[in-house]
């Protein structure tokens, strides 16, 4: 009752500052924060919010901003079962009695990872957590099942904006996205769930914490996401109780007017600390991080293709067709990229070369600037009766990074030029043409072979070129500070886990439970899941601990037991500062 009223206090205090200080009918308070900070966010005119800014007792004001999102069995790779999962009885007890909250797109209540069997039972009242399940468009009440103990969204900076859309912003936990049901599986999703996607076995999928439960904060939208209701989402979580909070989001750009780690979102971070929680939050995807909280970075693991074997399991050979050889020649359509080697445009493709043929596409201009997909590629396949293709990189714009879906047609990608090449010189010398350079004849040939098994790098983990590599900025110059994060390595390349169907970020995923899918977002619910599993074993521990204990049972080793290296433009700069998690029972 006595915090209680202390809340209903701030609350008061700042209706009224307000009142005394801004024009009425000028303003529109969207929330009040009382948990973590004293605090609140309100909508009006810069004029009114300079007056705000001088008003006795402010000290602190800052203008809202955008915020943006950042396996089959990473368990195994991060030695869990054989580790610490023994102390805990396996994977049946893992996580038992910690509830982590999630700030991100909501959930799938529906996803196979979040299903609950009461005959399991959940120990009552083993944690400090309290929640409630806001219904909605997607999410009935039940949704709140016992894996999912709390469900609310947030979204009056949202609607302050303008600039949501009815037709994808559900206003509900529901994630119309994918992303926050992949954060929530990676870190607290059921053990031994099948991987199934588009007819194929990928294998089966366990969070790193299978026992945790799940408290869901939605505060990012498919059209937008603020601060000012990531905030409030936090507040939130902190009163709740939650034990871990994982933020796989993160600031579109730092702060006009102030350092980076004086930013709104920074301060509640290191409050939620301060109130006894572990943060987790995902570093940006660029060279720099601008996150004073832990942890991530993340590991590379190659994987080329996502297709079953066609008839005669890669025996069968069929006829290889560059894309540029088999263009109409008096076909009515703009000579560009597109048109020509990128196969986005099936009118612009003879169908009698192309059929039951393995097609060579080629990236370009389009998928240089994006506006070229994988996804067009495949739909051309379809129309046409490709028996596959091959996505191949471009000599005049060099490698690309691969980032393989289930194609819904056989299909490879060949992310490195010099494969190209030796691609192409094979090509050339099964391909009959005549005297004008016109392609008459193609003996060339390939076969499909078995795709939906992973193919590792030899050397494992490699940090990945996209991913955040410190130090930490300063200011919107990107300034470095002499502040070394992001904290530690986590694997984020290549993640299965759950989806959304309704996929409305990306249409490759739609109608898919599952998603495969890199990023620091990725590494970030793999950290959160293993502070559940130390959390539970030491209940006490603060989250200091549990960070120093992660730190220091770290290794800075790969599997061959060099130097954790991480690719650049060359591949395989050392990277100094990572370690990848490794832990035991005896952490």
């Amino acid at each position: 009752m006595v915090l209680k009223a202390h809340a209903k206090h701030l609350e008061d205090s700042h209706d009224q500052l307000l009142q005394s200080t801004l024009d009425e009918g000028t303003y529109n308070k969207l929330y009040s924060y009382k948990h973590i900070v004293n605090g609140f966010s309100v909508h009006t005119t810069p004029t009114q919010a300079k007056k705000l800014k001088n008003a006795p007792g402010v000290k602190f004001i800052e203008k809202d901003r955008g915020m943006k999102m950042m396996t089959t069995y990473t368990p195994n790779f991060l030695g869990l079962p054989q580790g610490i999962w023994t102390s805990e009885e396996g994977d049946r007890n893992a996580g038992e009695g910690i509830v982590i909250g999630f700030v991100d797109t909501g959930i799938n209540p529906d996803h196979p990872s979040f299903t609950y069997d009461p005959r399991d039972g959940y120990p009552k009242n083993r944690s400090r957590f309290r929640g409630v399940c806001d219904e909605g468009p997607h999410f009935p009440k039940n949704s709140c099942n016992g894996k999912i103990v709390s469900a609310r969204f947030y979204a009056a900076g949202a609607q302050a904006s303008g600039k949501l859309n009815a037709s994808i912003d559900i206003l509900s936990p529901y994630d119309s996205v994918g992303h926050g049901s992949h954060t929530a599986s990676t870190a607290a999703g059921n053990h031994g769930v099948p991987v199934v996607v588009k007819g194929s076995y990928y294998g089966r999928a366990s969070g790193m914490a299978p026992r945790a439960q799940i408290a869901v904060y939605k505060a990012i939208y498919p059209s937008i996401g603020t601060r000012t209701d990531v905030i409030a989402a936090m507040d939130q979580a902190i009163k709740d109780g939650v034990d871990i909070l994982s933020l796989s989001i993160g600031p579109d750009e730092p702060p006009e007017k102030t350092i980076t780690m004086l930013s709104m979102f920074d301060i509640f971070m290191l409050f939620a600390r301060k109130a006894g929680v572990f943060v987790v939050q995902a570093a940006d995807c660029t060279r720099q991080s601008q996150v004073p909280e832990p942890f991530y970075l993340f590991l590379v693991i190659v994987l080329l293709w996502l297709t079953g074997p066609n008839f005669g399991e890669g025996l069968q050979k069929y006829k290889l067709v560059l894309a540029k050889d088999a263009v109409l020649a008096n076909g009515d359509f703009p000579r560009t990229a597109q048109y020509i080697e990128e196969c986005q445009h099936p009118e612009a493709l003879d169908p009698v070369i192309v059929r039951q043929s393995v097609v060579i596409c080629t990236s370009s201009t389009g998928f240089n600037n994006g506006s070229s997909t994988l996804t067009d590629i495949t739909n051309t396949g379809r129309a046409l009766g490709f028996i596959g293709f091959m996505f191949v990189a471009n000599p005049r714009y060099g490698d690309y990074i691969a980032e393989p879906y289930p194609f819904s047609i056989p299909g490879i990608l060949i992310p490195k030029a010099n494969d190209t090449q030796m691609i192409m010189d094979y090509y050339e010398k099964h391909t009959e043409r005549n005297d004008k350079g016109v392609a008459t004849a193609y003996h060339g040939r390939a076969a499909i072979g078995e795709g939906r098994l992973a193919k590792y790098n030899a050397k494992a983990p490699i940090v990945s070129r996209f991913s955040s590599r410190g130090p930490n900025v300063i200011d919107k110059k990107q300034d470095p500070i002499d502040l070394l994060k992001p904290d530690i390595l986590a694997p984020g390349h290549l993640i299965w886990a759950a989806w959304s169907p309704m996929s409305v970020k990306n249409p490759m995923l739609e109608g898919c439970n599952f998603g495969l899918v890199s990023g620091t977002s990725m590494a970030t619910p793999h950290i959160a899941g293993v502070a559940a599993l130390i959390k539970q074993r030491y209940p006490s521990w603060s989250p200091s601990m549990i960070a120093s204990t992660m730190a220091t049972t770290a290794t800075t080793y790969d599997n061959r037991g060099e130097p954790i290296m991480a690719q650049g433009r060359e591949i395989g700069h050392p990277s100094l500062y990572c370690s990848r998690l490794k832990l035991n029972h005896n952490a």
